[in-house]
């Protein structure tokens, strides 16, 4: 597989992005997707100078990482967060990313409900016109209440255009928000998907397990046969989100993203 494989920085939810840059790099990985979620984890913000971007750049390529992609996470059916995310797509520009990620609503525990998908629509075409404009694909994360699936995210992204939007998807919200396996979600709609989220699944489905890649019980060797067959080449990032207690210190999370790198080119080489 050609694939680019990066690792989400909001796998250092509560840590530095220098000490999230020295990490991903030292584990093997080549690619970040950088992380500007208000209010949740901030490693970049739409707020930064010109001098504050110029300093994430010389970060970045000082581990020699590429940004591929920046998680603007925003709700999206609000109209502050609709701003916020406006603000992440120029933020994304600035910092060289070919992709965006979004879900629509809330960014955790999202029970959103949709009273008007027409009007909804009608802002995702304003908010891909934009993206368009700034040299971005839109990638919409299977997350929440309203799009859990790809299944059901094909609704909304069937209504976009292909060339410049698509689907985030993330191997575990579908089970954990979507109560369906990837193995036979993925089928359904990889030939919207733009972006990937490698994240693996332990525990019960509704439970906040997502540990190490090879350390839950997602078969990623399965999910990328399926994704070579379809001949999908976008990106994929590893994001790993522990449990509802965090990670406890950051070896643990340098650990966990060593052991991702592993399993991912243990699947790899078994294919």
């Amino acid at each position: 597989m050609d694939n680019i494989f990066a690792v989400s920085t909001n796998t250092y939810h509560g840590f530095s992005l220098q000490e999230a840059l020295e990490g991903i790099s030292k584990a093997g990985f080549k690619a970040v997707e950088l992380t500007a979620v208000k209010g949740y984890t901030e490693h970049v913000d739409w707020s930064m100078n010109d001098h504050e971007i110029d300093k994430v750049k010389e970060q970045l390529a000082s581990y020699q990482l590429e940004a591929v992609g920046l998680s603007g996470h925003s709700n999206l059916l609000t109209d502050q967060g609709l701003d916020n995310f406006l603000r992440n797509i120029d933020l994304a520009n600035r910092l060289d990313c070919r992709y965006i990620i979004t879900a629509t609503g809330e960014t955790h525990e999202d029970e959103s409900e949709m009273s008007d998908l027409a009007g909804f629509i009608s802002t995702l075409q304003d908010v891909v016109k934009k993206c368009e404009e700034r040299g971005l694909v839109l990638a919409l994360e299977t997350h929440g209440n309203l799009f859990g699936s790809g299944e059901s995210m094909m609704e909304l992204v069937d209504t976009l255009p292909a060339h410049s939007a698509g689907i985030n998807y993330d191997t575990a919200n579908v089970i954990f928000y979507g109560g369906t396996s990837p193995d036979k979600d993925l089928p359904k709609c990889v030939e919207r998907v733009v972006f990937m989220h490698l994240k693996d699944k332990a525990g019960k489905p509704r439970e906040w397990n997502f540990p190490a890649l090879g350390k839950g019980n997602i078969d990623f060797s399965q999910l990328f046969q399926i994704l070579r067959d379809k001949n999908y080449h976008g990106p994929m990032s590893v994001e790993v989100e522990f449990t509802s207690e965090g990670p406890g210190s950051l070896d643990v999370v340098h650990q966990a993203v060593r052991d991702s790198y592993t399993h991912i080119q243990k699947c790899l080489k078994n294919m």
